[in-house]
This record gives structure tokens, C-alpha cells and sequence, in this order.
């Protein structure tokens, strides 16, 4: 059944930080500074009053020069639990939506709950296609980032989706070989299973290229936890499965463990988060070869949840 359109934009996001790291990570000019818009994006706060009434004057600064000024107003204030305030205004233009975030913690985890409203559901279709188009659901994986390294002192990159697709078959995307190389391999290239299982304590094997090249890669299974979460780890390697470095960059780490979460966010939508940092021994050459790549990543895996959305159709 089609749903109602919604003027409503809703997100939903929980980061492993307490909610007075979140509160601080939005809140503090600092610290908002480090993670704020989407990836290749800046920020310069000239001021920031944050109390109903008060404003946030800051400059955006895209990765091609362009600059954006914004005036953010807030109207509702309570610290550690919720911020309501207007987006997208300047000086000169009235704001675009009104946004509501409500922050809750939960075993030391919190989750955060954002909606965007528009005046139309027309509107809030349009502002949905910019944000995809300018990147910027990556904000919310760039906080995730900055709290994993603020927190927990490690190095991750986070990318988010939401699937209008029941959970059991997401699950079933990440862990059935036939559904996993229709959609996983970037865009322009194809993937193929070789050997072994989608299964804890095995490792699966695969090709990945097109007419011009192939890489080869496997995968060992930690965890399969139906249908919430799968991890595994990650390496290069050659046609017969020894390791070996990825042929385009000699510096990435031979090792990286991925983590997917499966979250249910309606009868018929799936939320997909996934985490991956590097792991097992590396040098500091090449943990930076890693953060360097978040935008690399970032439009790889979006290419491929891209080609999901549309295999799930």
C-alpha cells in the first residue's frame, strides 16, 4: 500500500556516547566545527546564543569555494533532551523547515530523534533530494565519528540507510551470496562468490572487477546475530587467497572489521548502519590512508545502497 506523502522529514540515530558527549558535540562551536555537513564541508561560527530566542551565525564552506551563510533561531532549549529551532535562513531568506531533535540516553548509548518539518509534502521531497544530492545524511555519520573518537578513542567510518524493505529481508541482502553481489560490488564493477559460506568461523572469498581489471577479497565471519547485526573482517588478497594489498592503494591496512546493524523503523522500513575501523596491526600511514578515504567511501557505498534500492524493487 502507497503511503500518505508527509511534510515530515525523520531521522533516527544512535551513537554509543552519553548524551551530555552528544549535547556537547552539538552545542559546542568546537566541537560542532569537526563534524558538522557533509563530508568536504567546513563550518565558521561567528556567534552562537543558545537559548530560545537566540541564534547561530555561521558561515558553510563547500569543497569547491562556495560559501553559505546561515542563521539558525532557536525556539526551544532543554539541555541534554531537545532542541527546536529554524534552518536554512540567512539575513536575507526566511528559513526553509523548522526542526525538532530529541536526545535520550539508554545503557550509555543515545539515541536521537530528528524531524524536519516543511510546509508541503512537496517541499519536503525536494529538500530530500538536495540533502541526498549534497551528501548530507553523511552529517549524522560524521557525528558518529567524531563521538567514536571523542569517547572510545578509535578511528571509524559510518555510513547510514534506510530501506523500505521489511528487516528479515534486509538481513537476508547482507547474508545470501545470490542478493549480496546484485547489489554490493561500486558502481561500473561486478562481484562474484569463489569459495566458502556466508557463516560464523568461515571465510568467503570473492572476485570483484570488470573488463578492465579484477581484485580479489575475503571476508571472515564473527558475528550473525538474525536479524540485527553481522560482522566481519575484512582483507585483499590474491587468486589464491593470500593476502595482498588492495592494487590502488599500496598504504590501506591490510585488515578492517565491519559491523552492520539492522534496525526496524516501521512494519516496512530498515535502517542500516554500518561502522568499520581498522584492526589487527597497522602502521599510522596507514590508519591515515583510512580516514583520508570517508569520502571515498562514503560515494562507494552510497553507489552500492543505490543499486539495493533498486534491487529491492
Amino acid at each position: 500500500m502507497p503511503k500518505n506523502p508527509s511534510n515530515e522529514i525523520k531521522i533516527t540515530r544512535i551513537y554509543d556516547a552519553p548524551v551530555k558527549a552528544v549535547w556537547d558535540a552539538w552545542t559546542d562551536p568546537k566541537q560542532v566545527a569537526k563534524w558538522w555537513g557533509p563530508r568536504g564541508f567546513t563550518i565558521t561560527t561567528h556567534s552562537k546564543d543558545l537559548r530560545p530566542g537566540g541564534t547561530w551565525d555561521y558561515i558553510m564552506h563547500g569543497p569547491d569555494g562556495t560559501n553559505w551563510d546561515n542563521l539558525t533561531t532557536y525556539h526551544e532549549v532543554e539541555k541534554y533532551k531537545r532542541l527546536v529551532y529554524d534552518h536554512g535562513a540567512s539575513k536575507e531568506r526566511p528559513p526553509l523547515f523548522r526542526v525538532e531533535v530529541n536526545f535520550a540516553e539508554k545503557n550509555g548509548k543515545t539515541t536521537m530523534d530528528m524531524t524536519m518539518t516543511l510546509k508541503t509534502p512537496e517541499d519536503a521531497e525536494q529538500i530530500k533530494k538536495h540533502i541526498k544530492q549534497a551528501g548530507g545524511n553523511a552529517t549524522w555519520d560524521r557525528l558518529a565519528e567524531f563521538l567514536d573518537d571523542e569517547t572510545l578513542c578509535k578511528k571509524t567510518f559510518v555510513i547510514n540507510r534506510t530501506f523500505d524493505a521489511p528487516l528479515a529481508t534486509i538481513f537476508k541482502m547482507w547474508t545470501d551470496p545470490e542478493h549480496l553481489t546484485k547489489w554490493m560490488p561500486p558502481t561500473g564493477l561486478n562481484m562474484q562468490f569463489i569459495s566458502g559460506e556466508i557463516k560464523v568461523g568461515t571465510t568467503a572469498m570473492y572476485a570483484m572487477g570488470n573488463h578492465e581489471f579484477t581484485m580479489y577479497g575475503k571476508s571472515s565471519y564473527q558475528e550473525i546475530s538474525a536479524p540485527h547485526r553481522i560482522s566481519f573482517i575484512q582483507q585483499f588478497c590474491d587468486q589464491k587467497g593470500n593476502m595482498a594489498r588492495h592494487p590502488g592503494a599500496p598504504v590501506w591496512p591490510e585488515t578492517w572489521l565491519t559491523t552492520v546493524s539492522l534496525a526496524e523503523e516501521g512494519p516496512e522500513q530498515t535502517r542500516v548502519t554500518m561502522t568499520s575501523e581498522v584492526c589487527g596491526n597497522f602502521t599510522p600511514e596507514e590508519l591515515q590512508a583510512f580516514i583520508d578515504e570517508r569520502a571515498g567511501m562514503t560515494q562507494g557505498w552510497t553507489g552500492s545502497f543505490d543499486k539495493l534500492e533498486d534491487y529491492l524493487k
